[in-house]
């Protein structure tokens, strides 16, 4: 029943409410139904925090996992099968995990108990990664020190893979429910497009957070009890980095579990909506992608080009600067000036996260104004820029990767670092739509057309995200043997899906602005 409040100095002992007024046997006092109370922005920015806790620590192993594979010994050219793990975990966690979530009925909301969940393996899989060095050492890796052994780490490398499963997994957990939520709260006041924008304002909060610990060298000082015998100088720093990630995710979950006021679905509903309580746990949600708007597949189309092209720089970034731009390598002699690089890497993705930041509050006006699809189409007109920028300036900094020109470089050259890193930054204008526009197209569609529920329909787009990424997760490795150019070949291969991507955008994606106040489907 809604909230009735009597007119003043009257009381209303009403049991009913008929035609808008309220009813008694004894008393007949007209009044005013009130609509639900509008959230208010900074309580929904608050309820939004742990999509910012989850992204510091996505932000630590974007920035430093793929150098710290290396310094295991795993060879560049098949660090990137290290993550296929990611695309695995999406295809099956995301569909399933937002299909369930639209129709839990536990007392604390739809999406908060998988949050919940996520977290606290997100956890557990980071202490994992963290302390991968010294577990491996336990179980059989050489004893030899850190400092001068250049061999692989075979039970190292064995358990920091199964912690990047892990976290693989957790993170998909979390981040579409997550997601999902926001597009709850915000749908009935504000559009999709504010909801989906301040979880990316609260993505470059974490990634702020998160690179700036990333391109911190000084936590094996602050906590000397970090290095060990087989964890020296920079797998040190990345383990304290972690640490702090299990602080801030347990903080932001916290405070997002108290302020996300999700209502208890009604179990009936569900049944009577889904047409069966017992629910086949792979065959339901993929038959749901029937029942979603046909104009909904143009846009898991054009985002699947789209993450083939960002692909590249997220696995590669930090390895770039430290490779091309700093000449160094993770094993041997340049292995301080390799991680030096990774630093200034995290140090160029922090900029990016600024810029990225400041990008995500203009979005939504943006969007109104110019339409969505045009500003998705103008973001991959910049990345093609960009690419192609880096493509050139790594053939620049590595003289044509003529190794008897580059043999005796101990550092960057510091005109080439200043691009890269302005690079690095201008990077975050485009991040900002990749991180928004998409899921809020999404979620409009899925309202208009009444296409299945908001959990199922972020779930599915995740699956044009993850198979992208499988792809490159796959071939980056044997583009590199191939052409032994290191980065280069990756990167000039997104460049050219960046530019397919933006003329496709124009051409496939329907008009939409993100101004839809309708309530999302399966709503509380």
């Amino acid at each position: 029943m809604e909230e009735v409040r009597p007119s003043e100095d009257r009381v209303v002992s009403s049991l009913e409410i008929e035609d808008g007024v309220a009813r008694s046997d004894n008393v007949y006092e007209p009044t005013l139904l009130l609509p639900p109370k509008k959230r208010s922005l900074l309580r929904m920015f608050l309820a939004c925090m742990v999509s910012g806790g989850i992204q510091y620590g996505w932000a630590l192993q974007l920035s430093l996992l793929s150098p710290y594979a290396q310094t295991l010994g795993i060879p560049h050219q098949y660090v990137s099968l290290t993550w296929i793990c990611g695309p695995i975990a999406g295809f099956v966690v995301q569909p399933l995990v937002g299909y369930y979530s639209d129709r839990c009925t536990a007392m604390m909301g739809r999406r908060r108990p998988f949050i919940l969940a996520g977290c606290l393996i997100i956890c557990l899989s980071v202490l994992m990664i963290g302390f991968s060095a010294d577990l491996g050492r336990r179980f059989g890796d050489t004893k030899e020190h850190c400092g001068t052994t250049t061999g692989s780490r075979w039970a190292a490398a064995a358990v920091y893979i199964v912690g990047f499963w892990f976290l693989d997994f957790a993170n998909n957990t979390v981040q579409g429910p997550a997601r999902a939520m926001m597009a709850d709260l915000s749908a009935g006041d504000y559009g999709p497009n504010v909801g989906q924008a301040i979880f990316a304002v609260w993505m470059a909060i974490g990634n702020i957070l998160g690179y700036t610990a990333g391109a911190n060298g000084k936590w094996h000082q602050w906590f000397p009890w970090l290095k060990t015998a087989a964890c020296c100088d920079a797998c040190a720093n990345l383990k304290g980095a972690f640490l702090t990630a299990v602080v801030l995710i347990a903080i932001s979950m916290t405070v997002t579990m108290y302020l996300a006021d999700e209502k208890q679905l009604d179990k009936a509903d569900v049944e009577a909506a889904s047409g069966h309580g017992c629910i086949s746990v792979f065959g339901d949600p993929f038959k749901s992608l029937k029942n979603m708007p046909p104009v909904l597949y143009k846009v898991l189309a054009v985002t699947f080009i789209t993450w083939l092209a960002w692909f590249p720089f997220l696995q590669y970034d930090t390895d770039w600067m430290g490779r091309e731009v700093y000449h160094g390598v993770p094993q041997g002699p340049k292995a301080d000036i390799y991680n030096a690089g990774v630093r200034e890497g995290a140090i160029g993705l922090l900029l990016c996260s600024v810029v990225l930041g400041v990008t995500s509050f203009l979005i939504p006006t943006l969007c109104r104004k110019l339409t969505s699809k045009v500003v998705w189409s103008i973001s991959n007109f910049l990345v093609f820029g960009i690419m192609t920028a880096m493509v050139i300036l790594s053939l620049v900094s590595t003289k044509g990767y003529n190794a008897s020109l580059t043999a005796g470089l101990n550092g960057p050259n510091h005109t080439i670092k200043a691009l890269a890193l302005t690079l690095f930054a201008l990077i975050g204008i485009p991040q900002a739509v990749l991180f928004s526009v998409p899921w809020a197209v999404a979620s409009e569609l899925t309202t208009q057309e009444d296409g299945g529920g908001q959990g199922l329909a972020i779930g599915v787009l995740n699956i044009a995200i993850v198979m992208p990424q499988l792809i490159i997760s796959l071939t980056a490795g044997p583009i590199d043997k191939a052409f032994g150019k290191d980065n280069t070949p990756a990167f000039g291969i997104g460049g050219a899906f960046a530019f397919i991507c933006a003329v496709l955008a124009l051409v496939l994606l329907p008009k939409t602005r993100g101004t839809s106040n309708a309530v999302m489907a399966g709503g509380h």
